[in-house]
């Protein structure tokens, strides 16, 4: 067992990221840093491992252990499960992050380790920083304290300004084949080897996305309702009312995936701030709740719409598919619980056809990206999936 076992389809990630652990620890042994860089930007399609790989790295440059990442120390364990003194993990909860907390963060990362070897702020998601906030953070990448780590997650290197992505050593994760993904599930979750397959097939090498297929239910039959639009479009009333059901899904998923969690963090912070037993908050606190309030929502619309962005693209499989076919590809489909479905959609109409309705997906997928009103951008796609 390592801290690098759950990198799927990584090895030459992993090879990369165990030198630099190495060139670490060789510059500890010499009374120094030695060549260890101080910001990393860890890129790779969604579900590739990003967060993965910069908590694995985390976990070894903190290992005491020989060879460094056991897996099994005290220090590694800390860091995977995210309890480390010395390792701050930062997950943007809504649609941006702004340049106070920031600037709160930077702060915090200058401090000495406490106990650890490094002092390490591991930003997932860092291209939802705003532009103020990039700027902050631009500060604090081009002049770190000696024993302070960045590790940056982004989809590419584009999503980042170029002052910052000029200054992190690039680590690039590739999409996990489908066999390495389903191989994941069954040796780590139990799952059964055909399920696994499965799974990870309809998945595209998204790991999170084939492990919820595998093990949810109701993850499975709402990607079922999502492949059964095509079949739906015979006229525009059932388009329409196709891209009503795809929305109102997506905002039921947001709900189950947030509510609870927001009951327990207002309790909590309503208990911090003083509430007394008639439930009556100390004078001066409103504004405090009321920040946690619009954090919720602006969480709750980014779960909405990552939850709409993935029924577009199993739509987009869905399609591909089809133009495999018609195209006489050879490629094998995403959708072959599906296959005849597929190839009756292929006979029906032509390449040009599938592909303006790929394009449509795209376009979609772009609106809903620009905060274009969810249920007016997918109707329009729904109408233009049914002509064409």
């Amino acid at each position: 067992m390592s801290v690098w076992d759950d990198l799927v389809g990584q090895d030459p990630v992993v090879a990369q990221l165990r030198s630099a652990v190495e060139a670490s620890a060789a510059g500890d042994a010499g009374g120094g840093t030695g060549k260890m860089a101080h910001a990393w930007l860890f890129t790779g399609p969604p579900g590739a491992g990003r967060s993965t790989a910069a908590r694995a790295f985390a976990a070894a440059l903190q290992c005491s252990q020989t060879p460094r990442g056991c897996g099994h120390c005290a220090s590694c364990h800390q860091v995977l499960q995210g309890t480390h003194a010395d390792v701050e993990v930062v997950r943007p909860s809504g649609l941006s992050y702004g340049v106070r907390e920031t600037r709160e963060l930077v702060l915090r990362a200058s401090s000495s380790p406490s106990g650890g070897r490094w002092q390490i702020v591991l930003f997932e998601d860092a291209d939802r920083a705003t532009e103020a906030a990039a700027n902050a953070l631009l500060k604090a990448i081009e002049e770190p304290p000696p024993r302070t780590v960045w590790l940056l997650c982004a989809p590419s290197p584009e999503d980042l300004v170029m002052t910052i992505r000029s200054r992190c050593r690039l680590v690039t994760l590739r999409t996990p084949p489908v066999a390495a993904v389903a191989e994941m599930l069954v040796r780590r979750d139990g799952i059964d080897p055909a399920t696994a397959e499965a799974a990870a097939r309809a998945a595209q090498g998204h790991i999170e996305r084939a492990r919820r297929l595998a093990t949810d239910e109701q993850a499975r039959r709402r990607r079922e309702q999502v492949l059964a639009v095509p079949r739906r479009l015979t006229s525009v009333g059932p388009a329409v009312a196709a891209a009503e059901a795809l929305v109102k899904a997506a905002e039921e998923e947001a709900k189950a995936t947030t509510e609870q969690l927001n009951e327990s963090e207002t309790a909590a912070l309503r208990q911090a701030l003083g509430e007394n037993a008639k439930g009556r908050m100390p004078r001066g606190t409103a504004g405090v709740l009321k920040e946690l309030e619009d954090r919720q929502k602006s969480r709750a619309t980014r779960v909405k719409r990552d939850a709409l962005d993935r029924a577009l693209l199993d739509l987009a499989y869905y399609y591909r598919d089809v133009l495999v076919l018609q195209l006489g590809a050879g490629s094998e489909l995403v959708n072959a619980d599906i296959a005849a479905e597929l190839r009756t959609a292929a006979a029906e109409s032509r390449p040009e056809d599938t592909i303006r309705r790929l394009d449509a997906i795209m376009e979609c997928r772009g609106r809903l990206d620009a905060n274009v009103n969810p249920q007016l951008a997918v109707e329009a796609l729904t109408l233009a999936l049914r002509t064409g």
